[in-house]
């Protein structure tokens, strides 16, 4: 690794460090906005890959790419070019990882945020780059221009970290303090995609799956662990209705999209769902877009990281911090890998919601039912003002495990009375909260 940033540092020393960026996008011409207007020297864009460029030199951002620099739909351009650092902001598997692994052999640098692609293939790419003796650096993949994973990396590398847990999702976020407010999910998801937080199919974000991603690379560096991204438990946030900001209030919680994991020997205990947070916990204070994420080190105590994690801006930071860095030569820290075991089981206490046709027994077969899988109520909430015939009402259980509840769930479900399928939630108790 040292000869190859020796080489990108002396070539910044004789001339220029020559860049190519993949994907035009919102964030690559962010990307492209930020080197224009800093002017850091050493640093030349030369390539700009996208499909339909023709279309992209005519937009507003294309005054920020050098006269110079040379506009293609052919990926070959880059991949035998004598470029020095690929910035890839395409996204996704495929034909991404193909096209790195081309960058990487050819000797080239890679900068990415595509967090798919490090969550899913970051173990072997990492691995790949080091057999060529270049860099591969993926700082931005998490929390946007939030510095996460180097400040997890070289500021709390020598901690023994117990627990990661945060809000890496910013269109989630949005969604979900908007609700906070009062406002309905349906409203405040097309507001979401209307000023582009949300995709048209916005089920990555509200169904967990880009958290999900996120939740491995900080696993990965914070616990050690490789995970596979698919065997982590995951849960809609669609399901979240304003009715249960209004009982989480009375429970002086809110509600957030989570991503916690938690290593116990060797079992990584991980999940990404809609969760109750107390209001004295920072995860709580985080609206709109922003991105928190909270470490709990054996050693150094709980740190928390916030800012914001969406938006092309922000990440475009993160990005050409990375590209400086490698300019430069700058090594980052590796720490060690597993592969891990993961589960979705947490002990926890959980907020059950249910929406009733009302008649006399409905507490006593729920309470029934928990009992029957050694589940104890904490407590019953009711709010007034609802018809009898279409009633919500909430259960709080005290801590036990995530599977215990699910079997008695599936059996209250299938009570004559339930109009609607029950909804459970976790509750993050003190332990889960920095102080």
């Amino acid at each position: 690794m040292a000869t190859k940033s020796k080489k990108v540092a002396a070539k910044k020393n004789d001339g220029v460090v020559k860049v190519a960026l993949l994907g035009f996008g919102t964030v690559g011409s962010s990307v492209a906005k930020v080197l224009a207007q800093s002017k850091f020297a050493g640093i030349e864009l030369t390539h700009v890959y996208n499909r339909s460029v023709a279309r992209k030199k005519e937009s507003a951002a294309a005054k920020f790419v050098p006269a110079t620099a040379k506009w293609t739909e052919n990926i070959d351009d880059v991949l035998k070019s004598n470029v020095d650092v690929v910035i890839e902001l395409m996204g996704g598997l495929n034909p991404t990882e193909g096209w790195l692994k081309k960058a990487i052999t050819s000797g080239k640098h890679v900068v990415t945020a595509n967090k798919q692609l490090i969550a899913y293939k970051g173990v072997s790419l990492q691995r790949l780059a080091a057999q060529n003796n270049v860099q591969l650096v993926y700082n931005a993949a998490v929390a946007g221009g939030v510095p996460v994973i180097p400040g997890m990396k070289q500021g709390l590398g020598g901690d023994r970290m117990q627990r990661i847990s945060g809000i890496v999702n910013g269109t989630c976020n949005y969604i979900l303090s908007r609700m906070e407010t009062g406002a309905d999910y349906a409203t405040v998801l097309k507001d979401a995609q209307q000023l582009g937080y949300a995709e048209a199919n916005p089920s990555a974000d509200v169904d967990g799956f880009d958290a999900r991603a996120k939740l491995c690379i900080l696993s990965r560096i914070a616990l050690h662990a490789d995970l596979n991204p698919d065997e982590v438990a995951t849960q809609t946030i669609s399901s979240v209705e304003a009715v249960d900001f209004m009982y989480a209030k009375e429970l002086n919680c809110t509600i957030r999209q989570i991503s916690r994991a938690q290593l116990e020997g060797t079992v990584v205990h991980a999940r990404v769902a809609p969760m109750l947070v107390p209001m004295d916990s920072p995860l709580a204070w985080s609206h709109g877009t922003q991105n928190m994420v909270v470490t709990s080190g054996l050693y150094g105590g709980d740190v928390v990281f916030s800012g914001h994690g969406a938006g092309g801006e922000p990440t475009a930071v993160a990005v050409v911090s990375d590209l400086l860095a490698v300019a430069q030569g700058a090594k980052s820290v590796e720490l060690p890998v597993r592969k891990r075991q993961v589960t979705g089981e947490f002990m926890a206490p959980h907020y059950l919601r249910f929406v009733v046709d009302d008649k006399p027994g409905i507490v006593s077969s729920i309470a029934g039912a928990l009992a029957k899988v050694g589940a104890n109520i904490d407590s019953l909430l009711q709010k007034p003002g609802y018809p009898k015939h279409k009633l919500p009402f909430v259960v709080t259980t005290e801590p036990c495990l995530t599977s215990t509840i699910e079997k008695a769930m599936h059996a209250i479900g299938k009570l004559d009375c339930m109009l609607e399928k029950p909804m459970t939630l976790q509750m993050l108790v003190a332990d889960d909260t920095a102080e």
